[in-house]
Order: structure tokens, then C-alpha cells, then sequence
């Protein structure tokens, strides 16, 4: 391995510390802070990790993880952008673009553009792998949410067709886990946490 790649693996490594400095909206389980992307990120591997077994279509689960792994370092640049804030997702796309470009160009060209591709896929959501690991993005938040009586969707006082449309790529992960999430919105739903 030459000095010259190793110092932009470790350069690339330095920055994405950076992603223990991220707020997301949602509060670690218990509530008393917020968690921070690094966190997220470990956690959704883990997610997949666990429940890889109920996937609906054979995953390569290591491929599934490089994903997870990478899909929120743009959010060093970018910020975590709430699911369900309008104004600021119309231009999310392009600051996170801008993001992955700066910060994956930190490392050499081969790691570069395989980390792009990894970044793309998981946003194209068009193979079983990506699928998944959106299973993976979409479930924490929900189990977040309601172990904190609510949380984020109490806080933006959401409703069930709101919350269902952003949740629901988690059926073309698995069938299974999505019909565990209805059956907790359904009781989210029942307790107030969700409006009907």
C-alpha cells in the first residue's frame, strides 16, 4: 500500500468523525438527547445485521452493511434533514450530492467511486440489497418513536398518511417487519402518538 493511499484513507477516516457531531431529530430510546448520525449508523447496521433473515429476496448482507455504513456521511455537509420537512427536502438532494462528491473524494479513486456507487444505490432503492437496508433506515426511527411515547411524530404532530407513505418501502424489504410496523402504528395511533 503506498504512503499516498493511506493518507487519504486516513484523512478520510479523520473527517468522518464529523458524523458524531450530527443531530438527527430523534431521540435515543429513553429520551433524555438526541441521537447523532454516527450513531444511526451503527445502529441500522446492526438493524440489517439482526434481521437479515427476513428479508424478502436473498441479500448480500456484507454489501447491505458497506451501505448503511456509508449512506449518511453526507449528512457531515448536508445535515440530517427531517423526513417530513418540505421546504428543506427540495433541495436535499443537491446538497447532499455536493457532500458525497467532497467527502468520498477524499479517498483514493477506487474507494471513491465505490463509495459514490454505494451512496446511489442505497437512494435508487432498485436492488434487494438496497431495499433492505432502507428497511433498516426506515425501522430505527419507528422503534425510536415509539419507545419515546411518540417522539418526533408527537413533536411534528404527523398523521397516519404521512408517517405510512414514508414507512412504507420497509414492505419491499420485508413483508414481515412491515407488518410488524403497521401493527405498532396502529398502536401509536391508539395511544395519540400519531394522529388518525
Amino acid at each position: 500500500m503506498s504512503s499516498d493511499r493511506l493518507t487519504h484513507q486516513l484523512q478520510f477516516l479523520i473527517e468522518i468523525d464529523q458524523l458524531k457531531r450530527v443531530l438527527r431529530r430523534t431521540s435515543i430510546i429513553g429520551g433524555e438527547r438526541r441521537e447523532n448520525t454516527a450513531e444511526h449508523s451503527w445502529h441500522v447496521t446492526l438493524v440489517a445485521t439482526v434481521l437479515a433473515e427476513h428479508s424478502n429476496a436473498p441479500i448480500d448482507l456484507f454489501h447491505v452493511q458497506k451501505m448503511l455504513l456509508v449512506h449518511d456521511i453526507v449528512e457531515i455537509d448536508a445535515g440530517d434533514t427531517f423526513a417530513f420537512d418540505a421546504v428543506a427536502n427540495l433541495d436535499k438532494e443537491e446538497r447532499e450530492r455536493a457532500a458525497a462528491k467532497r467527502i468520498f473524494g477524499l479517498l483514493p479513486p477506487d474507494q471513491r467511486d465505490e463509495f459514490y456507487a454505494l451512496w446511489e444505490e442505497f437512494d435508487a432503492r432498485a436492488t434487494p440489497e438496497a431495499r433492505f437496508a432502507n428497511l433498516a433506515d426506515r425501522l430505527v426511527p419507528v422503534l425510536q418513536n415509539y419507545a419515546n411515547d411518540g417522539g418526533t411524530w408527537r413533536e411534528a404532530n404527523l398523521d397516519r398518511t404521512a408517517v405510512n407513505k414514508r414507512l412504507s418501502p420497509i414492505g419491499d424489504g420485508s413483508e414481515e417487519v412491515w407488518a410488524y410496523v403497521r401493527s405498532v402504528l396502529d398502536a401509536a395511533v391508539v395511544r395519540g402518538d400519531i394522529l388518525p
